[in-house]
């Protein structure tokens, strides 16, 4: 059942962050089955959005096409927003990404997100499968102010229209984890969605910089665009603390076997000899902000990191590698309907 605990009770709206995780011993057809069901319990509460990542090459994630994942949930819900979060645009030309989220919005009037990022979401051999270059991810700025024309209707491309795509105005993010991204959006007058749930050593100075350089743009309403930060969250929250702890520690272990992987498969017992080595040190960088605990101490805790964050919004990835304690994190958090 859907949580009685309120957005205000934390201060800000909350989304959820579906990293569509393919659990030990699940194929991919049973991960996507489980996202579905989340994806159905969440258009049923208080939820706001929820965003698909672009990964490509990892055998745990299961969200290579976000466009046809998003698809998908949309067929299979009626009110939540649906989105990416996200599209990685080095590996895409903007048309092609204007014409896959306008047929989206068109299907799906009013739902569809659509989050930019400039990272490959995959390794060099990956990036190289891809067709692409290095050189892609230093066109980014110009590819996101491109897309945006097509979306817009406002083409910059002479003789090329976006069909579907033109006049559906999809709602832009720029995602990131440093400084580039909170200039680029703060420049564009876009709102920004950043990776504290991976990334978070930057996260204040950049929502802080983004704040202060943020320049407002046209909205094709008349009105002009204001400063929106989204801040991505790790959460365990299931009614034992102990569990909850344990589950932290499970995911560390994942976290290291999978940043190794290249090398060779390690053990779960190899792998927690490694905790306090440099890429066990890594790792516990990456979850510094992740919020375990029980529900109350995690909506506590999203409280304290909404407001060091500066965040408008919280996207919340639920950290459990245990399937039920996995949904259970997001529906003892689910605000009401």
């Amino acid at each position: 059942m859907p949580s009685d605990r309120s957005v205000s009770a934390i201060g800000v709206p909350l989304s959820v962050l579906d990293l569509a995780q393919v659990g030990p011993g699940e194929s991919v057809a049973e991960s996507l089955a489980h996202s579905t069901r989340l994806a159905q319990f969440a258009d049923t509460t208080g939820y706001r959005r929820i965003w698909y990542a672009e990964h490509h090459n990892m055998s745990a994630i299961a969200s290579a096409a976000p466009a046809v994942l998003i698809a998908h949930m949309a067929a299979h819900t009626s009110r939540i927003r649906l989105g990416a979060g996200g599209v990685m645009l080095p590996n895409h030309s903007p048309l092609t990404i204007a014409e896959q989220y306008g047929t989206l919005a068109e299907l799906h009037p009013g739902r569809i997100d659509l989050g930019l990022g400039r990272a490959p979401g995959g390794d060099q051999a990956t990036f190289a499968a891809l067709r692409r270059t290095h050189q892609a991810a230093e066109q980014f700025p110009r590819d996101v102010v491109e897309l945006q024309g097509y979306l817009r209707d406002e083409s910059r491309v002479a003789g090329v229209r976006a069909t579907p795509g033109a006049g559906t105005n999809v709602d832009l993010y720029i995602l990131g984890s440093s400084l580039f991204g909170a200039q680029l959006a703060a420049a564009l007058g876009l709102p920004y969605a950043f990776a504290s749930h991976f990334a978070p050593q930057a996260l204040t100075e950049a929502v802080a910089l983004y704040r202060k350089e943020f320049r407002p743009a046209p909205l094709p309403d008349g009105g002009e665009t204001e400063p929106y930060v989204i801040a991505g969250v790790s959460v365990i929250a299931v009614d034992d603390a102990e569990f909850a702890a344990e589950q932290l520690h499970v995911a560390q272990r994942q976290r290291i076997k999978h940043l190794l992987a290249h090398h060779r498969p390690l053990s779960d017992d190899e792998a927690d000899l490694l905790v306090d080595s440099p890429v066990g040190h890594q790792v516990a960088a990456m979850l510094s902000r992740a919020v375990v605990g029980t529900p109350d101490e995690a909506v506590a805790g999203l409280r304290e990191f909404a407001a060091d964050a500066d965040a408008d919004e919280l996207i919340v990835a639920s950290l459990a590698p245990d399937r039920r304690a996995w949904f259970d994190t997001l529906a003892n958090l689910a605000p009401p309907a």
